[in-house]
């Protein structure tokens, strides 16, 4: 089952061009540019970290339905995961 908390792996730096964010893992050197939703998913894991908290804030910013809001960050999340990118937290 995947976490409810995360955080930003120690192995990253993020900065803000726009309306994207570009994610440096230092650790194998792989760059990411996150899009204007996945940026600010981003900054929310940053910022509190938890996924319901992340989704609740997502409702309040994007015109999307509940379950496909939670479907794609649950899917970001995984992916952001599975990348080194972000990190289950307590």
């Amino acid at each position: 089952m995947m976490s409810t908390r995360f955080a930003a792996n120690p192995e990253t730096v993020a900065t803000r061009v726009g309306d994207e964010i570009v994610v440096v893992h230092l650790g194998t050197d792989r760059i990411y540019v996150l899009n204007r939703t996945a940026a600010r998913v981003w900054e929310l894991v940053c910022e509190d970290g938890d996924r319901a908290e992340i989704e609740r804030r997502m409702l309040g910013e994007f015109a999307v339905e509940r379950d496909q809001l939670s479907g794609q960050v649950g899917e970001l999340l995984a992916s952001l995961a599975d990348n080194g990118l972000i990190v289950g937290s307590t």
